[in-house]
């Protein structure tokens, strides 16, 4: 959609505000910019009925366990600064109230 001069004084007049020539050039350029950001919002929102009638749909692998449990835990043990047993120990920063 193509915002003409006219159309930026006129809401320039409607905010009350003064606006020189080169900001109108300027809002034009950006009035521009966010319609044609508005159009592609909402041509996803038409999307969305086409997944509500299936067909499109998001494909998800199968939830389960990429490798053994605990195979990492050494690893990552060796950079931790200090360590009690299997876990990592940090310095106590909450008070008994």
């Amino acid at each position: 959609m193509t915002i003409e001069i006219k159309d930026v004084e006129h809401l320039a007049g409607l905010a009350r505000i003064a606006v020189s020539e080169e900001e109108k050039k300027i809002l034009q350029h950006d009035l521009e910019e966010i319609l044609a950001y508005v159009s592609q919002i909402k041509e996803v929102e038409g999307q969305k009925s086409k997944v509500k009638s299936g067909e499109l749909r998001n494909v998800m692998r199968e939830d389960s366990e990429p490798h053994e449990a605990g195979i990492f835990t050494e690893d990552i043990l060796k950079q931790a600064p200090a360590r009690e047993g299997n876990r990592i120990s940090v310095k106590k920063i909450l008070g008994n109230s």
